[in-house]
Parts: structure tokens; sequence; C-alpha cells
């Protein structure tokens, strides 16, 4: 029974790094490093409609609903977003655009919340997530996304 405990635990992950693709309310590339069995860190470079992010995720794994290969995430971390300077949002469900004529950094806040299924035999991991923020920029605005997303990654084992 120990040993069988033991072998779940150590499936828990089947890779410790990856590096994929995101694509949702922000769109990008992802590399994911696994630093214990079921402790992950998640950098995002992301890009939506009018500017770039960068976003640092820490985050837990568990087995899913007893599915090999099926993993249950969640976590937490911050961003910081580049608007390019032509327009930006002010808030929103989905990074409504207002024109304006600035450059502008905003930072936030950031959760996530997922399922990531990878494959034995294939060097892939499928992800479909949320990875909700709240983000505040110059002038005192504030912004919210619920930022969903699905991902494929390659991993290194």
């Amino acid at each position: 029974m120990i040993l069988m405990a033991g072998a779940l635990v150590v499936r828990a992950q089947h890779y410790k790094t990856s590096l994929g693709v995101r694509v949702g309310g922000t769109s990008g590339v992802s590399v994911k490093h696994f630093y214990s069995r079921d402790m992950a860190v998640e950098g995002i470079l992301g890009f939506f409609g009018n500017g770039t992010s960068i976003t640092c995720l820490l985050e837990k794994h568990q087995l899913a609903f007893d599915t090999r290969g099926l993993q249950f995430y969640y976590g937490a971390g911050g961003h910081v977003a580049f608007y390019n300077g032509k327009y930006y949002y002010r808030n929103g469900f989905w990074r409504d655009i207002n024109y304006y004529d600035h450059r502008e950094v905003a930072f936030g806040v950031n959760g996530i919340l997922g399922l990531e299924y990878t494959i034995d035999d294939l060097p892939v991991a499928f992800s479909v997530d949320f990875k909700p923020f709240v983000e505040v920029g110059p002038g005192g605005y504030v912004g919210f996304s619920p930022d969903p997303s699905v991902g494929i990654k390659f991993t290194i084992h």
C-alpha cells in the first residue's frame, strides 16, 4: 500500500520542464519547471491586442479525478504589462480598448486554476485554465480579467 501511494505521488507530474504556447485572453509563450514533485514555477510572455506582459506563477499540482496523466493545478503570482502607447484598457471582462496617446506600464496580481493532461508515450501536455488577474496602472485605473486559455507544451523529462 505504501509503495502504491509513493508511485501515485511520483506520477503526479510526468515531466521536469515544459515549453509551449497559451492561447486565450492573453496568448503567448509559457515555460514551466517543477522544482519538486508537486510544485512548479511558470513564466509566461504574453501578448494581447495592445501590449505585452510578463507573468510569473507558483503552482501546486495534484492528481485529478484518479485519472492517470490528468492533474489539477492552482496557484498565484504577479505580472507587469506594457501597453504600446496607442491605447489601453481601463477595465472590463476582455481588456476593453479605450484610446489614449501614452505608453503605460501596469502591475497586477494573478491566480491560476486549471487542468493539465500529459500523455505517457508523447512529450506533450495539454492544458485548460483560468488565470484571473487584477491590474493597477497609471492614474489609478484598475482592470480585471478572468483570462481563460488553452495550451499545448513540449515536455522535457
